[in-house]
């Protein structure tokens, strides 16, 4: 039996097993798909928000500001991307400078420091390219940007090293409450925990609505974006959004930290039942067309023919304009309806999280006496050359080049086989050392990527996936008893 069973391995469930697995708890994480990080957290803005968009008073102004001074330490830490960039939310009407100065108002309530409210001569002398029919722009030197993929990892690794069991392709049927205990039947069999979180994503109305009463309605969103060239990474340097409207903080133009231009998203609410079907994270013409046109009222030469990759992503909205983070049973937590701002917010969801749980249990959870805090990486293309050379002559791999345009050496993709969360496939390398990230988008590196999954892995080439499950790259066929590949 474990103490506490956490439902999803986004990003708010993995900062939330990496919070628990501080303390001396059994702790297990129940994840539907074969990796984690594989829904809203793959795909989104990227942004570390500074914390002036949410209404002061607010779990999401509360808990997005505490999250964002956590973000800097503990990417350190785990050695994860991060840079503090900042961002400029940038107006063109009359009307829009309102919303400026509303946002800056909210700001300072909220705790958010050194908010500026610039002229158009001092938006347009920090950011060029901008149109020049920019009135204005509040300035957040706070807002960053992130690897959120490799957040989640790093998390979810450094949670498993500290004790915490992953149960991947361990999707959740149902949830009975038997004397002091809840019973967990997954696809994986059954399990019994004396606590839960629901970090379920767009899934966590339905995990909620097997122990309690109907109280809240995701209501799935997808979003739309473009992933420009590195080419174009230098067009802006702060994370550049248009005055926020009913739908939503609208489309932003923000560098990456892998040195990309990342534009986006649109907002599309879709029918529940489109979910999961492979449909619901299509990428349309009329949202590319509309993310396009948007953009361009920021910044006019958007050169969008230097894309290189479309992807769209399902935001967790809600029919409640809040985080729902809330004691549904006895032992049972809801963190749910993690929409913006939840990445930059995780961290403080989790530690809120297990405070509501303590509070309503009565129990006092205590600290190890070891935790593991830190996690290292080699990251071969940021080492200096002696580095390099030195790292060549202890394992060789490392002088082959497999990723060009990434510059990802074989000895990073044959270590990332065997971390503390082993990849099953070639999008899981992608999200681990960045093979395939780049220009091609693993045209020319996916075949070596997998041959060298299968040796580690000791697999036939035939068993590896490209993400999910059922995505086999390579299938075979008999003719004339002979088999062909």
């Amino acid at each position: 039996m474990y103490d506490v069973a956490i439902i999803g391995c986004g990003i708010v469930g993995a900062a939330t097993a990496y919070e628990l697995s501080k303390y001396q708890l059994k702790v297990a994480v129940f994840e539907a798909e074969d990796d984690v990080s594989l829904g809203a957290t793959k795909a989104n803005s990227a942004i570390v928000h500074g914390g002036f968009d949410p209404k002061p008073g607010t779990l999401m102004a509360q808990l997005n500001v505490a999250g964002t001074k956590q973000m800097p330490q503990l990417c350190k830490d785990l050695s994860v991307p991060y840079k503090r960039n900042g961002s400029l939310v940038v107006a063109f009407t009359p009307e829009e400078m309102e919303e400026v100065h509303t946002l800056y108002d909210q700001g300072v309530k909220n705790g958010v420091t050194d908010l500026a409210i610039l002229s158009k001569e001092e938006v347009l002398a920090k950011e060029p390219q901008l149109s020049k029919k920019v009135l204005g722009a509040l300035s957040c030197p706070d807002s960053g940007i992130v690897d959120p993929w490799e957040l989640c990892l790093a998390l979810a690794e450094t949670a498993v090293e500290n004790g915490v069991e992953l149960h991947l392709n361990a999707a959740v049927e149902d949830i009975n409450k038997v004397a002091q205990t809840y019973q967990i039947q997954t696809q994986q069999g059954q399990f019994t925990a004396k606590y839960v979180f629901n970090a379920a994503g767009v899934h966590s109305d339905k995990i909620h609505n097997k122990v309690a009463a109907e109280n809240f309605e995701v209501k799935p969103t997808r979003g739309e974006y473009y992933v420009l060239d590195k080419s174009e990474g230098d067009c802006v340097s702060a994370t550049i959004f248009q005055a926020p409207s009913a739908v939503g903080k609208g489309v932003l133009v923000s560098p990456t930290v892998h040195g990309n231009l990342i534009v986006g998203p649109n907002a599309q609410e879709l029918p529940v039942k489109e979910l999961d079907t492979g449909a619901d994270t299509a990428n349309t013409v009329s949202g590319l067309a509309y993310v396009g046109k948007t953009a361009k009222k920021s910044l006019p030469d958007l050169n969008l023919r230097n894309s290189i990759r479309n992807f769209s992503g399902i935001r967790a909205n809600t029919d409640q304009s809040d985080f729902v983070i809330q004691v549904v049973a006895a032992g049972f937590i809801d963190l749910a309806g993690i929409k913006s701002p939840g990445l930059s917010s995780a961290p403080a969801i989790a530690q809120y999280g297990i405070h509501l749980l303590m509070e309503n249990t009565a129990q006092q959870f205590h600290l190890k006496d070891h935790f593991i805090n830190k996690r290292e990486k080699v990251v071969f293309k940021e080492l200096t050359i002696t580095e390099k050379n030195q790292l060549i002559q202890k394992d060789p791999d490392y002088g082959h080049v497999i990723c060009r345009c990434e510059t990802i050496t074989e000895g990073e993709i044959r270590q990332a086989c065997h971390g503390p969360i082993p990849p099953v496939s070639i999008d899981g390398i992608k999200r681990r050392c960045n093979a395939g990230m780049g220009r091609c988008q693993g045209g020319f590196c996916g075949p070596r990527v997998l041959e060298i999954i299968a040796e580690e892995s000791h697999r036939s080439p035939l068993e590896i996936l490209q993400d999910r499950l059922g995505s086999n790259v390579l299938a075979q066929e008999t003719k004339g008893g002979k088999v062909h590949v």
